[in-house]
């Protein structure tokens, strides 16, 4: 069975072997040396191969006389073919001949072909380089002539289309390493244009805020002008703008090159950093904002000073007015609103400081001025400037005060320069003249002939004048404040109410209180006092005029003057009081008398010197007095009889007057019958009866109760109202009493040795003793 599979497995490695390519036989013949039969293997192999021999054999006898044939044919064939071959070698001498002629043309053909496609290739690369060139050339022509946004965009469209198109060049490459470079020089040459942009609105920003001043002042002319405004319907004013100026008015684009920042805001737009050019500029607007909004030290010294300051604000915001409108957001409204509410408040504190140190109404008028054209010119250009108007109501109090102090120092001139003597005036030009100043409404003093006398002195039409003066002023101050005209009638009332109830109430008092100041210089303060109080109600007919507000309008201020004027002329008559009885003083002084005079042998002695001084003094005085009013003259009348009634009192109990004789008491008695006899010629008319006599009334009883001794009476009717001397008080008769008691003893030593005189001396001292009791009961 072993060599059964044996010889199985060698007929099909044989068969194997027949059959496969001999690069494959390898591991057939392995698995023979493998195997245990080798030996066997290579026999079989060699029948086979003797197998095959015979069959070639075989096959090679079968076909060996048509090799013969074929062998034969062939060396015919030769023959022929010896002379084919020769033939075909002449054929390709003479082809080869007649060929090169047309090889060299092919290759000249070819050599032209190769030209032309090279013709047409640099034609096609000239054609995509050619622009790129030209574009390159003007781009150059554009940086050089300093076209930078065109050049911007020529340098775009040469690095986005024309440079790809041209292909890789070294110039290409050259050119499109410069192109960053070329876009940071256009982009720091704009900036740098930039720059110079904002340093030209700096130095130009004066010069167009002055011109949009202008232009609104003269708009603002032109308008009320046109609408005859007054100051009861004045609206607010609209100006023009200034990016539409009149055709005389250069505009804010004709002051300043604005194309740098168009120009800027186009490269960096296209650069991609339009953010970044936004940025920078408001962050360096906002710096040149801050140099402008503050002021120089000294501003407040000159109006020109102001100018300046206001004339540099208007600038800036007209030019961020004029970029806002002519720029897509490069500054918003947004924005300037905020820079604006910054500036304003900045310049109210700046005004608010520096108008504090002005002490000089004209210049406060002038500054109220500008500030009114620069909120209108700013209000023109949509910015609120209510914040300005408020402020300047505030300095309206500060206006006031310092002409306050104006008009103080000019009524006190007008005091000081006042003669205080009644005008006189001579022709009716002259009246007129003066009637003009002052509504003096007298037609008793129409009627008199030239020359006469105005009741008044200089003081009265000059005071009346300077009110009028003061009103205008005021009226100057609230004239384009955008108020109603009861808000300015209110306004000027108040002023004028602190002039009169302040300014010139306090001058006024000045005046009266004067060391040099007479009673003739104080009657005709009262006189000029009453004058300018009848004419209160004129100054409020003229209030009312010039403000267009009826007087008699619901909660309508009224002027004080009255009362201010009223309160002077009481003032100046307790003055008139008080000088009067300080004159009667120093005629008192003068008094001299012999407390311990006799009484006189030949009747009722001759009334002292002083005293008839003093009575010639008084009537003088109150001959002056025929122009005071009525109860004036009265009182003053009445005063100084008191006055001098007290005074002779006070000296006949003065304590150092130790004794009082009966002599000395006849004296003083005469001086009290000369006081009444003054009293009762009425020296000032609108006594009734013996009026003016009540004033020695006191001092009358006293002498009367001592020179007539009637000392039972006084105190048997003590107490009752219809005693003789009921003025007597027991306390001024005792002390006065033992006065005379203590004369009595010091001039009559020997009295004890007379009976008369231990008489009288027991009676004095029994009245005494009845005083005293009377006195104790009437204090219990």
């Amino acid at each position: 069975m072993a060599s059964v599979e044996a010889a199985a497995e060698h007929e099909r490695i044989l068969r194997e072997i027949e059959s496969t390519d001999t690069n494959c036989i390898g591991p057939t013949l392995r698995s023979v040396y493998d195997g245990q039969e080798h030996g066997l293997f290579m026999e079989k192999l060699d029948a086979r191969i003797r197998n095959h021999d015979r069959e070639i054999e075989k096959m090679c006898n079968h076909h060996f006389q048509g090799f013969v044939d074929s062998i034969t044919e062939l060396l015919k064939v030769r023959g022929e073919a010896q002379k084919l071959k020769s033939q075909v070698t002449e054929t390709n001498r003479r082809l080869q001949d007649d060929g090169k002629d047309l090889t060299r043309s092919m290759e000249e053909l070819q050599q032209c072909r190769v030209q032309q496609r090279n013709i047409a290739t640099t034609i096609d690369k000239l054609t995509h380089c050619l622009p790129v060139l030209e574009m390159y050339g003007r781009l150059q022509e554009q940086m050089k002539a300093k076209r930078y946004y065109p050049a911007l965009r020529t340098l775009e469209q040469l690095e986005q289309t024309c440079l790809p198109r041209a292909g890789q060049y070294r110039f290409c490459s050259i050119m499109a390493e410069n192109i960053p470079r070329l876009r940071t020089q256009i982009r720091d040459t704009a900036m740098t244009q930039l720059r110079d942009f904002l340093e030209s609105i700096r130095k130009h920003s004066d010069k167009i805020g002055e011109t949009a001043m202008k232009q609104v002042k003269k708009s603002t002319v032109i308008l009320k002008i046109r609408s005859n405004v007054s100051l009861d319907c004045a609206a607010p004013l609209k100006s023009l703008r200034l990016n539409s100026p009149g055709p005389d008015v250069p505009g804010a684009h004709d002051l300043v090159d604005f194309s740098p920042v168009y120009r800027c805001l186009h490269i960096y737009t296209v650069l991609g950093l339009r953010d970044v050019f936004e940025n920078y500029y408001r962050k360096q607007r906002r710096k040149q904002a801050r140099l402008v909004l503050q002021p120089h030290s000294n501003m407040h010294e000159t109006l020109e000073g102001y100018r300046r300051y206001f004339n540099q604000i208007v600038g800036f915001f007209v030019v961020e007015d004029h970029v806002l409108h002519t720029t897509q957001g490069l500054v918003n409204r947004a924005y300037v609103e905020e820079l604006w509410e910054l500036a304003l408040s900045k310049i109210v504190a700046a005004l608010r400081t520096h108008s504090s140190y002005c002490d000089d109404p004209d210049l406060i008028l002038d500054l109220k001025n500008l500030i009114v054209l620069f909120a209108d010119t700013l209000q023109g250009y949509g910015f609120p400037v209510s914040q300005l108007f408020d402020m300047l109501l505030e300095m309206r109090e500060q206006y006031g005060e310092i002409l306050l102090k104006r008009w103080n120092i000019t009524f006190r001139q007008v005091l000081d320069q006042d003669n205080y003597s009644p005008i006189p005036v001579s022709t009716e030009q002259e009246y007129r003249s003066y009637t003009a100043q002052f509504p003096l409404q007298d037609p008793d003093l129409d009627k008199l002939p030239f020359p006469k006398k105005l009741p008044f002195s200089e003081f009265v039409p000059k005071v009346y004048c300077q009110l009028k003066e003061f009103i205008y002023a005021c009226l100057k101050y609230s004239e384009d404040l955008h108020l109603s005209s009861t808000e300015v009638d209110d306004m000027i009332r108040k002023s004028t109410n602190l002039l009169l109830t302040r300014t010139l109430s306090h001058c006024l008092q000045y005046g009266i209180k004067k060391k040099n100041v007479g009673l003739a210089e104080l009657v005709q303060v009262i006189i000029n006092t009453t004058h300018l109080e009848q004419s209160c109600h004129f100054l409020e007919e003229f209030i009312s005029n010039i403000t267009n507000v009826p007087p008699d309008t619901v909660n309508a201020t009224k002027l004080y003057g009255t009362s201010t004027f009223k309160d002077a002329r009481h003032a100046a008559e307790a003055e008139i009081y008080t000088s009067l009885n300080a004159k009667i003083d120093q005629f008192l002084q003068l008094a001299d008398y012999d407390w311990t005079a006799p009484v006189p042998a030949g009747g009722a002695p001759a009334a002292s010197d002083y005293l008839v001084d003093l009575i010639a003094f008084l009537r003088s005085t109150f001959s002056v007095f025929t122009n005071l009013p009525g109860k004036v003259a009265q009182t003053a009348c009445m005063s100084a009889c008191k006055h001098i009634s007290t005074c002779l009192l006070q000296l006949l109990l003065d304590p150092e007057v130790r004794y009082v004789s009966m002599g000395a008491l006849h004296q003083l008695n005469t001086d009290v019958h000369e006081c009444e006899s003054f009293a009762r010629a009425g020296p000032v008319a609108g006594f009734q009866g013996d009026t003016l006599l009540l004033a020695f009334s006191d001092l009358r009883q006293l002498l009367d109760l001592f020179t007539q001794w009637d000392w039972s009476t006084y105190l048997a009717d003590y107490g009752k109202p219809s005693c003789k001397y009921l003025r007597v008080n027991p306390n001024t008769a005792l002390t006065l009493l033992e006065k005379m008691k203590e004369t009595s003893k010091k001039n009559n030593v020997f009295a004890q040795f007379r009976k008369t005189d231990r008489d009288r001396q027991k009676l004095i001292d029994t009245i005494i003793k009845q005083l005293r009791n009377l006195i104790a009961q009437h204090q219990t």
